[in-house]
């Protein structure tokens, strides 16, 4: 066998393994947004921190205990058109794609950042981003968006080791999720862009602005929260 032969015989080989682990990896997020359908799941970072002997302080519940007036905040503040899109936001996503210094949020969509932080890593990657297009879609066609909006509200991090809605009520307000009133919701909305700089319960000026736009949005929100009534 000539050396040419043999390096072709490796590269089909790795190329093999290669296509044989992506295989296993697509069944496996495949089967595993079929179980998080039915079953409460963990996130990426939940688990990063339980490897490391850190806290988790997490209490799921369902989208039925969480407050109507979060549930709507948190739409208008990060998603405003997640009643309408598939799971991606086109039009959102080439106006960021068009301005390449933008690293904001705007064309992350409710079902990107829940399958971002189910399956994929916290750092911005176009890779990621990549990624996270697919796998969003697959989410909105098999989830109803009730779902979608119950995972999401379940693991999103309101800081160091708190997640979910639940948690981030009892920790910064006392109370449990479903007895937050407006300006609470709209405080835990606007912080979940900066969760480790945001302090819901002892907000900046500039964060309670923010929050009382929010707010204002959220009562006039009609239609954009009907598929999650």
């Amino acid at each position: 066998m000539t050396s040419r032969s043999r390096r072709r015989g490796v590269s089909g080989t790795i190329l093999r393994v290669a296509l044989a682990a992506l295989l296993a990896l697509t069944l496996a997020i495949a089967g595993l947004i079929v179980v998080y359908r039915y079953f409460p799941p963990v996130s990426t970072l939940m688990l990063a921190r339980w490897l490391e002997g850190k806290p988790v302080e997490r209490y799921y519940v369902p989208l039925d205990r969480i407050s109507s007036f979060l549930r709507a905040s948190v739409i208008v503040s990060e998603d405003a058109r997640f009643c309408e899109h598939e799971g991606v936001d086109w039009s959102a996503l080439r106006e960021v794609m068009d301005r390449a210094n933008d690293h904001g949020r705007g064309a992350s969509t409710i079902p990107m950042q829940t399958v971002k932080n189910l399956f994929l890593w916290p750092s911005r990657s176009y890779i990621r981003k990549a990624l996270e297009i697919p796998l969003a879609l697959l989410i909105d066609l098999a989830w109803s968006k009730r779902r979608i909006l119950e995972v999401y509200l379940n693991l999103a991090e309101w800081g160091g080791g708190i997640f979910g809605a639940e948690a981030a009520a009892r920790h910064y307000f006392h109370k449990s999720a479903d007895r937050l009133d407006a300006r609470e919701a709209a405080l835990l909305a606007t912080a979940l862009p900066n969760p480790r700089l945001r302090n819901p319960a002892r907000p900046s000026p500039r964060h309670a602005g923010l929050a009382a736009r929010i707010m204002v949005r959220a009562r006039g929100a009609g239609s954009l929260v009907e598929c999650v009534k």
